[in-house]
């Protein structure tokens, strides 16, 4: 349940006590979720982009080569 609302397998790992990446992924296959989980996704650059999706309800995912990567269920 952890991977499926965090999607950060090697956190889940962690917090498992898990020291093979294999085991985690064989627990995460054992539970089904439904098909129809899809988000749009949107990419921020400056501070009042940011601010209008966190307004859309947006939930911050992660950054990457300073790009801010949100989401938000369809």
């Amino acid at each position: 349940m952890e991977y499926h609302r965090t999607k950060d397998i090697l956190y889940v790992m962690q917090l498992l006590g898990h020291k093979n990446i294999k085991n985690t992924l064989l627990y995460t296959q054992l539970v089904k979720f439904k098909e129809d989980d899809e988000f749009i996704c949107k990419v921020a650059r400056t501070p009042n982009e940011i601010k209008e999706l966190i307004e859309a309800g947006f939930e911050y995912i992660c950054d990457s080569d300073g790009l801010k990567f949100f989401r938000k269920r369809k």
